[in-house]
């Protein structure tokens, strides 16, 4: 029996260690200041702002799930959070009565205005700042390859995000 793994050498294996530890780190960094500031989760947030950008701001939940990256079960457990804050409404979709929507409410809107300039800031102090333009571009060409393998039906709005576009609500983060 041969072994054919491709062990990590000293350069990846550094990486990789810092890779991680970001991915460990920024997730709370932005859950803290969410929830200090308008007792909202990083993910709760970016509900709201996805559905913030939808046509009539309104999506069907299967959409909002796969626009979150996130399961049907958890975006529905999300989702019954944010109804009782009265930040989002569920309703049975008009054109198939089996799906349900969900549509930001006036609240939320506020809210998304509310958490908008400290998010922003938080972003910026953490990540962006810390970055020269060059490294920027970089940052992005890096995160879209890892994309392009982790979503390679550009499912993600941020899979298809351009540079020099942005998404469609950059205002907000």
């Amino acid at each position: 029996m041969t072994d054919d793994t491709r062990w990590l050498d000293t350069e990846e294996s550094a990486a990789w260690v810092r890779l991680v530890a970001l991915t460990e780190l920024l997730p709370g960094v932005l859950d803290q200041q969410l929830l200090n500031d308008v007792q909202l989760t990083h993910f709760e947030y970016g509900t709201l702002m996805a559905l913030a950008a939808a046509p009539e701001r309104t999506m069907r939940m299967t959409a909002l799930a796969s626009r979150t990256n996130a399961t049907l079960p958890r975006l529905s457990h999300v989702a019954r959070r944010l109804e009782d804050r009265g930040l989002i409404r569920r309703f049975p979709c008009p054109e198939d009565r089996r799906a349900t929507n969900a549509t930001i409410t006036d609240a939320g809107m506020q809210l998304i205005d509310d958490a908008a300039p400290g998010h922003v800031e938080t972003v910026r102090r953490y990540v962006l700042d810390a970055l020269s333009p060059d490294q920027l571009r970089q940052l992005y060409e890096i995160a879209g390859a890892m994309l392009s393998r982790l979503d390679p039906d550009a499912r993600l709005t941020a899979t298809a995000c351009q540079f020099s576009e942005g998404p469609a609500i950059a205002r907000a983060g």
